[in-house]
């Protein structure tokens, strides 16, 4: 799949998961900025990519969108965000060609030759037959990867799938790990490597017909499923910055009307973009875990100099010159002095936040506290007595921390500084208003009942 194709599906994506169909195929098109052509084109490309992965009748692959974007409690985050990553950089023939090379290899062990005959038979009639190099070279890609491995002996060579992890453990021992998997992939982040870990283990369940009982065991998923989108751009971003390699990409702001541009060739189709074009050393990677968003920190060529941006309005992402690493390291250090008392980004003016935190009465363990020294980063516990404890943190601004402190509900009182408790009280008077009875003096049956 080519790399603006790519870029394109991950923005279609995002937009069908965030509307829920409420656009129109104009406004969708206009939002993302491209045609009503090119936006019918790229939905039969998913239905396609969506009807292979779920292995459903060609007759069946309108409904697979639809019934992909339905709300699942279970199920919510496979396959609908994870389908594109399995066909990314796959052309069609190589998807076809992979995927039988691994399903002979899982029956018995086989040369080039032998898998060569096997591919020519399973290989649909309108597709290129492959020759016996391009096999080889296959083989090479799929035994560096870890999925095969050459078996020793002379010529010709064999080659069986690498399954000794998996078929070494006993049923218990694979079904714990799925567990182990299920819930780190729901829970850490990164985690596209994760599902499909998972998802090779849940093929392993059911090649030994075990049940997949991690279902039972953890009922609940993270709230932000659209955040994986974003790792698309993440190893790319992460291998720039361990090679001190310079990014540029096409970036839209969260407060811009698009959130794609096209690459026209064309001259007469060519449309305005909001985005704009940046470079940028990247420095830095942070992940707020209360909106499930990636962002990247860097040092651009604007007059701050420090940029910061939202990874989901990261396209057409590529990399471009090195620098030494005297400037890595300095460019790196200013970035440090910036975001040293940053929540989580901001580079706003240093303020000292009191906050007084609220035992639970009657718990057995006083999670507000625990929680408290968990997630409070630098923040000091000051005073403490039987009912309630005293937090102090300096924070960049306070506007990326008050999320987490509205989170507390009753069990947090904000001291200071004065602006920002003006807020919370203002706030909390909104929510009570919307709580105010509609009627009052309701009279109730004797029952109780209404």
């Amino acid at each position: 799949m080519a790399k603006e194709s790519f870029d394109k599906e991950i923005q279609f994506l995002r937009m069908l998961v965030l509307t829920s169909g409420a656009y129109s195929r104009q406004q969708f098109a206009e939002r993302l900025g491209i045609s009503v052509h090119t936006f019918d084109k790229t939905i039969r490309r998913l239905k396609d990519i969506a009807g292979t992965v779920k292995q459903q009748p060609a007759e069946d692959h309108n409904t697979a969108i639809h019934n992909m974007l339905r709300a699942s409690y279970y199920e919510s985050a496979d396959p609908l965000l994870l389908f594109l990553f399995r066909s990314k950089s796959l052309k069609e023939s190589e998807s076809y060609r992979l995927s039988l090379l691994i399903a002979a290899l899982q029956e018995q062990s086989l040369t080039p030759l032998e898998l060569l005959d096997r591919c020519c038979e399973g290989i649909p009639e309108e597709l290129a037959l492959p020759d016996e190099k391009t096999i080889r070279s296959d083989l090479k890609y799929l035994e560096q990867a870890g999925v095969i491995r050459k078996l020793p002996g002379g010529r010709p060579s064999k080659y069986t799938a690498n399954n000794d992890f998996v078929s070494l453990l006993s049923d218990e021992e694979l079904s714990d790990l799925y567990a182990f998997v299920d819930v780190m992939a729901n829970t850490q982040v990164p985690s596209v490597q994760g599902y499909l870990l998972r998802d090779s283990l849940k093929k392993a369940l059911k090649r030994r017909q075990l049940p997949d009982g991690a279902s039972d065991l953890f009922l609940y998923k993270y709230h932000y499923h659209s955040r994986i989108l974003d790792e698309a751009h993440l190893y790319t971003i992460m291998q720039a910055i361990a090679s001190r390699r310079k990014l540029s990409f096409h970036y839209f702001t969260p407060k811009s009307n698009q959130s794609y541009h096209s690459k026209n060739t064309n001259p007469l189709f060519a449309r305005q973009s909001e985005g704009r074009h940046t470079e940028m050393l990247p420095l830095k990677v942070a992940y707020d875990h209360q909106y499930g968003r990636w962002y990247l920190l860097g040092y651009g060529s604007g007059r701050s100099q420090i940029a910061i941006c939202r990874m989901e309005g990261i396209t057409q992402l590529e990399e471009s010159g090195v620098v030494s690493e005297d400037e890595y390291a300095t460019r790196l250090a200013a970035l440090e002095r910036n975001t040293r008392y940053s929540w989580l980004v901001d580079m706003g003016r240093p303020v000292l936040v009191k906050v007084r935190f609220y035992n639970p009465e009657g718990a057995k363990r006083n999670f507000i506290k625990e929680r408290v020294q968990l997630q409070g980063q630098w923040g000091e516990i000051t005073e403490e007595n039987d009912t309630s404890f005293l937090f102090e943190i300096t924070v960049n601004g306070t506007q990326e921390i008050k999320p987490w402190l509205r989170s507390f509900g009753s069990s947090c009182e904000v001291l200071e500084p004065a602006p920002l408790r003006k807020e919370f009280i203002k706030e909390w008077k909104e929510l009570a208003a919307y709580y105010e009875p509609v009627r009052k003096n309701i009279q109730l049956p004797h029952d109780g009942t209404a």
